[in-house]
């Protein structure tokens, strides 16, 4: 929980975003942890899968906010706009290795997902549907490293485990997710074990190439989760009835992809080296050969798409739209975000996702 002085130092939007939601949450029941509903300001409302979907979303976005806010107050910068911590030097110089710029874009990605996060919370106010609150379930453990906020968690960020097939999987020309093809990791070593993306303490803070390894498991992170938000959006978009809705997911979705190309290309310029504590790998992608990791290939190669009939076409993959909410719960969870999240958490995760999946255009 934050301290009467923390509280005081949160922004409106954030102030917002935490504690908009109502209290006595816990009488709606398991899975129904949802603020109270304002009037609606606009005839006709929204329809029950439309709010189903902004709900999920919102979820996704406080999820994602939490776990940016901690990469932020230990290695991006901190000012009015994403208080919280006051910074780890050692830890942001290995991140800045990636790129000089780091702390900035670690920033700029923290606050628009606090602005995602407050903007659907108050469109769904707006419209008299209730609103999602996590609140509950900030209980994880915060970093002990100089420079982390110590106040309770929704995301765990110290034993993760990172697909990196979103690298192959946007160098293929022949092979996407939406036709069941699995692609191979280009960190095989991050998709087998659990690291961690932040230290866990200033012991983490000794050995260069181990911290430097950490930095590198961040820097593989940030684009993986973005990846997943540019997907979601486009599933969850086809699913949606109001135009308004469509026009909000069609205006927040694009910003997602602009954070995945950015930590895309940032995650290339991780130095290659093995981590002397754990033995995690980080290969030379560009001596691996072919395009599958090729570096400075970060843009969207023409891939199949709808029908293998088609010509090969640059595009956002997958979008395949059934079970997409339900997919995102499965691979954050397998990525290890919840690590040491209650049983209730996930109910409460996995009902949301449920009915954003069951909602039907029209």
């Amino acid at each position: 929980m934050e301290t009467p002085d923390q509280s005081k130092n949160v922004t409106s939007r954030r102030s917002f975003l935490l504690t908009g939601a109502a209290i006595g949450a816990g009488t709606i029941g398991a899975g129904r942890f949802l603020a109270d509903a304002s009037p609606a300001f606009a005839a006709g409302g929204l329809t029950k899968g439309d709010a189903a979907i902004l709900r999920f979303l919102a979820a996704a976005e406080l999820i994602e906010t939490d776990l940016w806010q901690q990469y932020n107050e230990l290695a991006g910068i901190q000012d009015d706009e994403v208080p919280g911590g006051s910074g780890s030097p050692a830890y942001a110089e290995a991140v800045a290795v990636l790129d000089e710029d780091m702390d900035q874009y670690i920033h700029d990605n923290t606050d628009d997902e606090i602005s995602h996060a407050a903007f659907i919370d108050a469109y769904l106010k707006a419209h008299g549907e209730p609103t999602v609150n996590l609140d509950r379930f900030r209980t994880l453990p915060s970093s002990k490293a100089t420079g982390a906020q110590q106040i309770g968690r929704l995301t765990n960020l110290m034993q993760l485990t990172v697909d990196t097939s979103f690298w192959t999987r946007y160098r293929s020309d022949s092979q996407n997710p939406d036709f069941g093809d699995t692609l191979p990791q280009a960190v095989p070593g991050l998709a087998s074990g659990q690291f961690p993306a932040i230290p866990r303490s200033d012991d983490d803070l000794a050995q260069a190439d181990h911290l430097q390894a950490i930095a590198n498991t961040a820097g593989y992170h940030f684009a993986f989760i973005e990846q997943g938000g540019t997907s979601l959006y486009a599933q969850l978009a086809q699913r949606v009835t109001h135009p308004e809705v469509l026009r909000i997911l069609l205006s927040i979705g694009p910003t997602e992809a602009m954070h995945f190309q950015t930590w895309h290309d940032k995650a290339g310029n991780a130095p290659p080296l093995t981590d002397p504590t754990n033995g995690l790998v980080f290969p030379d992608l560009n001596a691996a050969g072919g395009e599958l990791t090729q570096t400075n290939l970060i843009m969207p190669e023409p891939t199949k798409f709808l029908s293998r009939k088609f010509p090969i076409v640059s595009i956002i993959r997958p979008t395949q739209t059934k079970d997409a909410a339900m997919g995102a719960v499965k691979a954050l969870t397998a990525d290890g975000l919840f690590i040491g999240q209650s049983r209730e958490f996930v109910t409460v995760i996995t009902e949301l996702a449920k009915a954003a999946d069951a909602a039907r255009h029209g």
